[in-house]
């Protein structure tokens, strides 16, 4: 009886979906550090795009204007500099051998560099176009908050807000990893546990029923592990995350430095995750009673790498969780999980 009910949750929540998508416009835009991924529905298609949260600076000449307009890169003029933003910067700077610059750390807007939010606000508009109709829904992605970063996620919150306010959304936050349970755990009546392991952070999620329980985040991801391999196999964190994005295979043996080094510190970001999660679940107060074991969905670009999901389990299965899990799994496109989560988000709230 439970799971036909179930079912039938999961069914309405399908011709519910389908109908607002019939009707409306919604959009889901994760804002991630590593990434920026926007997903909207058209008829029964979902599209999704995507851009490189990250830019670099060149020195300008009339000549290299000419040679981005005609590549078709995308850039725009500072001063004596041309800025390089978006997918195209990773391979400016493997190819100068440089490091590019994050307009976001730790899940947050970089206050500390000073050309974050020009560099956000030119991808942005390459990627999101003014609301067709009024109050037309936006859904954006935000962290958890983490220790002693209240203050900066409400600047980060509100900034983004006001951005797509300004394009004539109505524009609504929702947390990455219940996002990532929305677009995941349909077939479970969104309840379970989602973890989005981005560039700057990892956010958790616990869920009953699409309402969250527990929401906390880790200020370590894809970015950490890049910068602390670049740092003892002298490399730039730029290369190594090309070299780890390219071949990096978690259930294989490491072959050399580099690889050696990636395990090392992919298998510290995942014991600290599992740490933090099982010290989330005993501390919590007034957490409702599963009538079932629950379910765990990985998503994000760190998760990706071949053998992720295994290692992440072992961890898991290695020590007593205060609730039982049912499966640990990797989302059917990690890259855009919390995108399509949030658009769900939209297209309920319409």
């Amino acid at each position: 009886m439970a799971n036909d009910h179930l079912w039938k949750v999961a069914q309405e929540a399908e011709e519910r979906i389908n109908e607002l998508a019939a009707t409306s416009h919604p959009l889901g835009v994760d804002v991630g550090t590593s990434k920026i991924v926007a997903a909207r529905r058209q008829g029964k298609e979902l599209q999704t795009a995507s851009q490189l949260n990250a830019f670099i600076p060149v020195p300008y000449s009339k000549f290299t204007e000419k040679t981005l307009t005609q590549n078709a890169i995308s850039y725009y003029k500072d001063g004596d500099e041309l800025v390089i933003f978006g997918t195209a910067t990773e391979h400016f700077a493997n190819m100068f051998n440089a490091e590019f610059r994050r307009p976001m750390a730790d899940g947050l807007l970089n206050s500390k560099e000073r050309l974050g939010w020009p560099v956000i606000e030119a991808i942005l508009q390459m990627m999101i176009p003014k609301a067709r109709a009024k109050d037309e829904v936006l859904a954006f992605s935000v962290p958890a908050a983490s220790d002693g970063r209240n203050s900066a996620l409400t600047y980060h919150e509100a900034t983004f807000r006001g951005y797509f306010q300004s394009l004539g959304y109505n524009a609504i936050a929702i947390n990455e990893g219940l996002a990532v349970i929305f677009a995941e755990l349909e077939s479970e009546n969104f309840t379970g546990i989602g973890i989005s392991c981005g560039g700057g952070m990892c956010n958790v999620a616990l869920s009953f029923l699409s309402i969250p329980s527990i929401l906390f985040s880790i200020a370590k991801g894809g970015d950490f592990i890049d910068q602390a391999v670049g740092t003892v196999v002298n490399e730039h964190a730029t290369r190594v995350k090309m070299m780890k994005e390219e071949s990096l295979d978690l259930s294989k043996a490491p072959k050399d430095k580099l690889e050696k080094a990636l395990h090392i510190y992919y298998q510290d970001l995942v014991e600290e995750l599992v740490g933090s999660l099982r010290r989330a679940i005993s501390r919590a107060e007034k957490l409702p009673k599963a009538d079932r074991p629950l379910p765990i969905v990985l998503a994000g670009g760190t998760a990706k790498p071949k053998g992720f999901r295994e290692m992440f389990e072992r961890t898991l299965r290695a020590e007593p969780m205060p609730i039982e899990v049912s499966e640990v799994k990797l989302a059917a496109d990690p890259l855009t999980a919390t995108a399509r989560g949030a658009l769900i988000a939209a297209m309920y709230e319409k």
